[in-house]
Parts: structure tokens; C-alpha cells; sequence
């Protein structure tokens, strides 16, 4: 008898473990690279998934082999029944974390103690308040900084996500790398990658090789310690002997780490996408609100999903303009 393959594992052997839930489309910054300078069409409300329909696709997901749940945006704190949504997912036997940008994490902080979130992930593409500013169009500065000490102060595992842009903010790469050596905590230097509306070009990429040519023009190599990388990590490890953080890097467009992905996204409409570069997307809330099944909804998108980039599997494909509009843009999948 043929053994039945779960529905979360794809044609490649990958099982999916890790779903990104988006929670809202909305966001009170305007990060540049997240976000076109027109902004983007909203879903209506109605469109988006009450916390109830979030619960329930991800008790199903859970059902089907999901450890760790990750909420995203948009800013997934504005929502404003995100404690009611944290309180439900974390009655499930799952690893919870978030992504924000810490405008107003401070308002968070017992809710997330209560419900058992341990790890947050900050956008923080610069150290300077003016650079801050021209990123994101909002004078926040003060508030996000301030809102990592306490973040630290009150014991959470903190991840900061540097998106490097050459001319805007790669002159801060040994900036970031400093930070760790007195703080507790992991800065990610991100690639800058293509979405619909942020204007991608490869003359604004800063590559993985570039971060750590910058790296080891300050520190000799025996102060820069390679760590060990988790399963399924999307970034390289690295620390400063010494320092109390770590530092890494994510090399999604010159060096991707598709082969052991681990990830899908759900959408705050509702739609499940196999891979981050993808443009296609499975609609599974009009299905539930049905009342249909949708496991093999859920199947069929990861049994298609493509091995590199979502099909971007060249530097020509991925630096063609046509295929960056075909997908969403940055904001209204989540990250």
C-alpha cells in the first residue's frame, strides 16, 4: 500500500513546518523597500481573516505538522484584537513569535510575557535618526530604540532586521556589528530583494560577500567566529569574540536557501503563498467561509511550489522588472 505523503511536504521532500501569518495589510511606517510611494489598494475589511478564521487555519496547519507559528504584517500590533488573536494561538502546541517594527511593542509587553512569546524579530534599518526618517517617512527613531532596551531589559530574545541598501545604509554595517558586542542580541543584515513597487535594482544590492568584505576589514578573522546555523536557517551565523550579540546575514538573492525552506505564508486575506518570491497564491478563505475543506487547497499549493525563488532561478529572472510586478508588494504579504 503507497504511503500518503502529508500535505505540507512538497515534490522536493521539504516538510513545512513554520507558517508566516500575516495579520493586517496596514502598517505605521513607510519603509521605502516594504512599500511602494503610492501606497498600495487595502483589502476590505471584510476581506481580511477575523481572529477566529486565523485560529481556526492554524489549528489545521498545526493538525498537519506546524511547530512554529511567526505574526506578521504590515505592523501586526495596530490590529487591534491582537491580544485576542496571541491568547488563541497560543493555546496551540506551537513556538509563537512576532515580527514588528517596536513603535509600540512597549504596549505589548505583559501580553506577550502571558502568552508565552519569547522571540520578536525588529525592523531597524538604521542607527540614525535623520537616515531613519528618509526610510521609513515617519520620526520614530527614539521610540523603536528606546523600545529595544526595554525589550532587552525585560528578557525577550531580540533579532534586529537590517534590509542593506547600498547608498542608503550599508555605511552602517560595522554600526550594527558594534551594537552586538554590548548588547544581547542578533542583528540580521537582510539583501535587499525584489517586490512590487520598491524600485529593486542590483546596484542597490549589497551581497553577502560585500557584508563580510566590510566584516573583515575591521576584525582580523580570528575575531569573527562562524556559528553553527539552526535547521532550516535562512541566514549565516556570525559573532565578534567577545561580544555579549551575534551578527548574520540573509542572502536571499545571491546565495538563497531554497533547498531546505521550511516556510509558507498566509496572507491577511487569506491566501496561502508556497514561497516569498512567488506570485501565485491559493485562495483558502472563501473556501472556509464555505464551509469547504481546504486541505487539498493547502496540498495542491505546496505540491507546486518550484524549487529556487519561485521559479526566479537565474540572475536574468530574477533582475527581470516584469516578473517583481506579478507578485505583491512587500507590505501586504508579511515578510
Amino acid at each position: 500500500m503507497k504511503k500518503e505523503t502529508p500535505i505540507l511536504t512538497d515534490t522536493f521532500g521539504r516538510a513545512h513546518t513554520y507558517l508566516r501569518i500575516s495579520l493586517i495589510e496596514r502598517c505605521n511606517l513607510r519603509c521605502t523597500y516594504c512599500m511602494p510611494e503610492q501606497g498600495v489598494p487595502l483589502s476590505p475589511r471584510s476581506h481580511l481573516m477575523t481572529y477566529e478564521e486565523i485560529f481556526t487555519m492554524a489549528q489545521l496547519f498545526v493538525k498537519h505538522g506546524v511547530t512554529k507559528i511567526r505574526l506578521t504584517g504590515g505592523e501586526p500590533l495596530i490590529r487591534k484584537d491582537f491580544p485576542t488573536i496571541l491568547q488563541k494561538l497560543s493555546t496551540l502546541p506551537v513556538a509563537l513569535s512576532i515580527t514588528t517594527n517596536a513603535v509600540i511593542i512597549d504596549k505589548h509587553i505583559d501580553s506577550l510575557k502571558q502568552y508565552g512569546v519569547a522571540s520578536l524579530n525588529v525592523s531597524l534599518d538604521s542607527l540614525n535618526r535623520e537616515k531613519f526618517k528618509q526610510i521609513t517617512l515617519r520620526d520614530d527613531f527614539e521610540t523603536v530604540y528606546k523600545n529595544i532596551h526595554l525589550l532587552i531589559q525585560e528578557e525577550f530574545k531580540v533579532k534586529l532586521n537590517v534590509v542593506v541598501m547600498k547608498g542608503v545604509n550599508d555605511d552602517e554595517i560595522i554600526d550594527f556589528i558594534r551594537l552586538t558586542e554590548r548588547l544581547p542580541i542578533t542583528v540580521r543584515f537582510i539583501e535587499f530583494m525584489p517586490f512590487d513597487g520598491n524600485k529593486w535594482n542590483k546596484d542597490k544590492l549589497v551581497s553577502y560577500a560585500e557584508i563580510m568584505n566590510r566584516v573583515e576589514a575591521v576584525y582580523s578573522k580570528e575575531q569573527i567566529i562562524r556559528l553553527q546555523d539552526a535547521a532550516n536557517d535562512t541566514s549565516k551565523n556570525y559573532k565578534i569574540s567577545g561580544s555579549k550579540g551575534s551578527f548574520a546575514v540573509i542572502s536571499s538573492v545571491t546565495n538563497p536557501f531554497c533547498d531546505s525552506c521550511n516556510r509558507l505564508r498566509l496572507t491577511a486575506n487569506g491566501r496561502l503563498k508556497n514561497c516569498l518570491f512567488s506570485a501565485a497564491e491559493s485562495d483558502l478563505l472563501t473556501a472556509l467561509r464555505a464551509g469547504n475543506p481546504i486541505e487539498e487547497i493547502i496540498q495542491k499549493a505546496v505540491q507546486a511550489k518550484l524549487a529556487v525563488r519561485g521559479g526566479m532561478d537565474t540572475q536574468e529572472k530574477l533582475e527581470e522588472p516584469k516578473l517583481h510586478t506579478q507578485n505583491r508588494s512587500m507590505i501586504t504579504i508579511g515578510g
